[in-house]
């Protein structure tokens, strides 16, 4: 039997100057995460920790991601779960400064749909399945979907989703909230672009200060949400920009 081609990049990545795109690129095996694609991850995450920007993550071929690499995972054991190989990646991706959109069609499976729940906006396909089966394979979806998955769709939903294995289809995914608008596939990068371009027009550090408070946990609230304004109200930004509408405001 002929062996899969490789793909030698993983994690394919277009950079821009207000954001970067980067394209899960396994074919071969539907996008899966390797530890390649991990270890690409984390060079993503160190440039934009660095230079932050928006980030798109998308999959190649009409898939997202179709799980963790299970020939991976098979091998793994006690220690490796314990170093968190998938965890620690997403909760990078998670507490970037800048947003982070997951442009979601096909399958978004295991640690697939859990990289997926790392964004900050989700929006997909009408073709779009997302879910976590791996009570089914003999482990927990241990990379973020028992604590995320929570706060995205609810204590009960996500109960259902992670104790049966319960794949979501895209009109599903909408009304829990789990992805927040559906388009056709050759047009959801364009869709993720536009939001990105939509973020762009923003000031960046309100923007940055405005993912700081939504990932404060609840005890932090509402002094986080004040000092972060009291920088703002400083900020030579904000008075141009109220400046300017006020301007427009008055013609």
């Amino acid at each position: 039997m002929p062996m899969p081609i490789r793909n030698e990049l993983p994690l394919v990545v277009e950079r821009r100057a207000d954001r970067v795109v980067a394209t899960l690129s396994r074919p071969e095996v539907r996008n899966a995460i390797d530890q390649r694609t991990i270890d690409a991850l984390h060079d993503v995450c160190t440039e934009l920790e660095r230079d932050p920007r928006t980030l798109i993550l998308i999959g190649a071929g009409g898939v997202f991601a179709s799980g963790a690499d299970i020939a991976q995972l098979r091998e793994r054991r006690a220690p490796d779960a314990r170093r968190g190989i998938n965890t620690r990646a997403f909760q990078r991706v998670r507490n970037l400064p800048m947003p982070v959109i997951a442009a979601i069609d096909g399958h978004a499976l295991g640690g697939g749909a859990e990289l997926a729940y790392a964004a900050d906006i989700r929006i997909g396909t009408p073709r779009l399945q997302i879910g976590n089966p791996e009570t089914g394979l003999g482990i927990i979806a241990a990379a973020g979907a028992t604590w995320r998955l929570c706060e995205i769709v609810g204590e009960g939903r996500a109960a259902e989703m992670l104790l049966t294995g319960r794949i979501l289809d895209a009109a599903t995914a909408v009304d829990w909230g789990l992805v927040s608008s559906l388009f056709e596939p050759g047009d959801l990068l364009a869709a993720a672009h536009a939001l990105a371009d939509r973020i762009a027009r923003n000031d960046p550090l309100a923007t940055r200060h405005t993912k700081t408070a939504l990932l404060a946990p609840p005890a932090a609230h509402p002094e986080i949400d004040l000092e972060l304004q009291a920088e703002l109200f400083e900020s030579p930004e904000k008075q141009r920009r109220m400046t300017a509408f006020l301007e427009r405001r008055s013609r």
